[in-house]
């Protein structure tokens, strides 16, 4: 009788340890536990729509790190998902980068969202290539705590070097690309899918760290707001490398 006891006992305190042991480990967030959207601590910036941020590693836009944004058509409400963040950024004086917009930015609407236009900086890229080297560029230099590039067409490989590049980067980088590039491969660490649902801007999430993500989340952006411009950007002249990316002031 009393060997059987021991032997409860025993197996009790095992238990115990073990459970114990694995919340020990599990509050470390050395492993990944399966259904979690992530167990590292990566650094994020809060997109600023809680719905989102709850689903995101980290709570928010990764930094040091690659998001791309597939939106279904122009202007369905890419800008919108980013300008909370930016407006935060901005309002600590943290230096935004715009790349190779396809249209001016608006500058009153920007305004109106709270953005700090005099830490706004555009920089103006004659084709890919060019805006593929500035990219780099801005992401090694360290200066910008946001990077948003449009690049409608850019291969794996150059790619992978943007987000090397990123990872080099203080904040977080987002490209803007066309719905097409849902169904090429893609390093990045984020990828989002934006439409328009009953009038409703809703976001699903492609790829995140850890678990997958399939449910759409209808993203309450409010007001739209018209951040960029119906007038094009000026195509640039042909210059050097260093004169292309000089960074020009918006408002």
């Amino acid at each position: 009788m009393e060997v059987a006891l021991l032997r409860v006992v025993l197996i009790l305190y095992k238990n115990t340890v073990s459970v114990a042991t694995l919340q020990d480990i599990l509050r470390r967030q050395t492993v990944w536990r399966g259904g979690a959207p992530s167990a590292s601590a990566a650094r994020a910036v809060s997109t600023g729509f809680a719905v989102l941020d709850r689903e995101l590693p980290g709570g928010g836009w990764p930094a040091a790190a690659l998001t791309e944004i597939l939106a279904a058509r122009e202007g369905v409400g890419e800008l919108r998902c980013v300008l909370p963040a930016l407006a935060a950024l901005t309002a600590s004086g943290k230096c935004i980068a715009w790349l190779a917009p396809p249209h001016l930015p608006y500058a009153p609407a920007l305004a109106a969202a709270g953005v700090r236009l005099e830490h706004l900086v555009v920089v103006r890229a004659p084709g890919r290539r060019d805006a593929l080297w500035a990219a780099q560029q801005v992401l090694r230099a360290g200066a910008c705590h946001a990077l948003l590039a449009w690049l409608p067409s850019v291969r794996y490989a150059e790619l992978r070097r943007l987000a090397v590049a990123a990872e080099a980067s203080p904040g977080f980088t987002v490209l803007f690309r066309p719905p097409q590039a849902m169904r090429e491969s893609s390093p990045s660490c984020l990828r989002l899918a934006l439409e328009t649902s009953d009038g409703r801007l809703v976001a699903r999430i492609l790829k995140r760290r850890g678990m997958p993500f399939a449910v759409p989340l209808p993203i309450p952006v409010g007001t739209p707001v018209r951040a960029l411009d119906r007038v094009p950007s000026p195509a640039p002249a042909a210059r050097s490398p260093a004169a292309r990316l000089r960074p020009e002031p918006v408002g």
